[in-house]
Parts: C-alpha cells; structure tokens; sequence
C-alpha cells in the first residue's frame, strides 16, 4: 500500500494526490457508518438519574416551545456550577415560610458565583419543567458563544494540525467527551451541525470536564460546506467508518487532518462522506460490533497525535 500524501503535507497546502485508502464503494454505499457502532444513545433516561438535562424545554405558558438554556433540579444545578458553566440566573421556588437547607446551600454558592437569584411560586417552575421534576429550582444558562469555521482554521495555524468533524452526533454525553479529546491532544477545533445534534450543555461541560471553555467550537448550517473550507485550508479529510479498507495504522493520519466521526446510530451522511479523502477503521479482535463514537474518537486523535510527534 502506498504511504499516502501525508508525508507532503505542508502549510496552506493539501500536497500531490490523494491519500492512500480512498473512501471506497463498500463505505459509501453503505452511508459509512462511523466506528462508533449503530446502537442509539438513549440520553432521555439519564434525566431521570438527574446527569443530563433534556434539550428541549417548555417555555412558561407556550407548550412545547424548546429552552435548551434552563438546567433543572438540585443535581444539575450542582453539576453546572461544579463544572464552570456560565450561569445568568436561578429561580428558586418561594419558600412559604419553610427553609430547606439543602436548596439553601445551592443557593448560597450561586450567589458566590454572581448568579441572580429570583424567588417564584411552585407553579411558575412547573411550567418551565419539561419533566417535573425541578426540586424547587432552575437555573438559567448564559448563551455559549460558538467559533466560526474561519475561528478554527485560524486556531490551527500553518503545520500539523486537528480539526474534529461530528456528523450529527446526537448524545450530549459522548459529545462532551469528544471535547475532551480534542483539547487532551491539542486539536485546532471541533465542527457540529447547528440542527439535529448534541450542542453545549451542561452534560457536555460536565463530560467534557471544562473542555468545551478552551476548544473552539464551530456550528455550522451545512457540514459538507465546512470541509470544503478546510480543505482550501490545507485539511485532508479523514472518514471514520467501519466499511473502510485500511484500518487506522496503515492510513496517512497525520498532517493538516480533519476527522469525521458519524452519528451514534446512522453513521456519516452520503453527502459528508463523499467530501471526505480517504476512510480509515479501526481493527478489533472481540465479537461486540464496535466502539462507541467518543471511544473510537479518542483512539483516532491519539494516532494523529503520535504521527505528528514522530513526524510521520
């Protein structure tokens, strides 16, 4: 097998040719479903456990209206101000003349933080709640600011470089571990879909461990369009798939490289896939049918990392 172009990388330019690997009849025909494995994420139960909120919320009085900004509960109000999310205010149920200490001390540290507090009736939270179960509070988060893709393109410079492309990556959790990656390894930026995907929330600071505050993240309308401009940065682009022919060793990993990693349950799209310049899989011994999509991330980014520490 050839060595690939990713020796010929250079700044500001994609080098002569294609990597070896290409993407493969086999991948695309199957609309190249990501290493990560088919099975969907089912983030919904992990409301109940109080570890994520849901991304859709009820407005006061406007059913169904979504309000992805407002964290619910004792738990998740404790999980937003551990993890350093920006918070711009809580409301907190009016106490009818009867204290309770645990809600008193979440109160007290969003006050240390800055953070309004504005005390309402219980009925005015159980309109907000998209599922009941408030406890006495909800806090309202501050927009996040998103990067461009230009943000990002600039972020990496002009040699080696990371860029990490989710398509349609759905559970906030694996997203939020991804993040994680990719300020683990140094990468340039992550690139979303801005509908149909898991964005930044609280679940996401919170498996990112912060993360999410020192990676720019680009949420772009058309995910194909993005590629196109990180390959007239220099960018080749790298599907993750299971139907790929060359596993991740033998792939040209290194370089100006940005990485596509599909969703939990469908993989990456024709139209993305069809962007992308080669595919690479990872190999496995055991029976399951593969990693998760963060796991399979993190492997991935560390083999660009080693490439470009070695110079390979």
């Amino acid at each position: 097998m050839a060595k690939g172009p990713n020796q010929q990388r250079n700044a500001g330019s994609r080098g002569g040719g294609k990597p070896s690997g290409g993407r493969g009849k086999g991948g695309r025909a199957q609309a190249g479903r990501v290493q990560a494995g088919r099975s969907q994420r089912r983030g919904d139960k992990q409301d109940a456990r109080g570890g994520s909120q849901s991304r859709s919320r009820k407005a006061a009085g406007g059913a169904g209206a979504a309000r992805s900004d407002l964290i619910e509960g004792r738990r998740a109000a404790e999980e937003a101000l551990f993890s350093g999310m920006p918070l711009k205010s809580a409301l907190v149920a009016a106490g009818a003349g009867q204290t309770d200490p645990a809600l008193d001390r979440i109160v007290a540290k969003l006050e240390e933080r800055g953070v309004a507090i504005e005390y309402v009736p219980r009925t005015r939270l159980d309109q907000l709640s998209s599922h009941g179960t408030h406890q006495g509070i909800i806090v309202r988060a501050k927009p996040f600011e998103y990067a461009s893709v230009g943000d990002v393109i600039n972020n990496a410079g002009t040699g080696d470089a990371l860029v990490i492309v989710l398509d349609h990556v759905t559970d906030e959790g694996n997203f939020g571990a991804i993040v994680r990656t990719a300020e683990c390894v140094g990468a340039a930026g992550v690139v979303i879909a801005n509908a149909r995907a898991a964005k930044v929330g609280v679940g996401a600071y919170k498996t990112s461990t912060g993360a999410v505050l020192h990676v720019p993240i680009a949420q772009v309308p058309n995910l194909a369009s993005a590629l196109d401009r990180l390959k007239e940065a220099g960018f080749w682009v790298c599907a993750s798939t299971e139907h790929a022919k060359d596993d991740v060793w033998g792939a040209p990993m290194g370089g100006r490289l940005a990485l596509v990693m599909g969703s939990e349950g469908s993989g990456i799209s024709r139209l993305v896939l069809e962007k992308c310049d080669f595919a690479a899989k990872l190999p496995q011994r055991g029976r399951i049918e593969s990693l998760n999509v963060a796991q399979a991330t993190t492997v991935m980014a560390y083999e660009w990392l080693r490439r470009v520490s070695q110079g390979a």
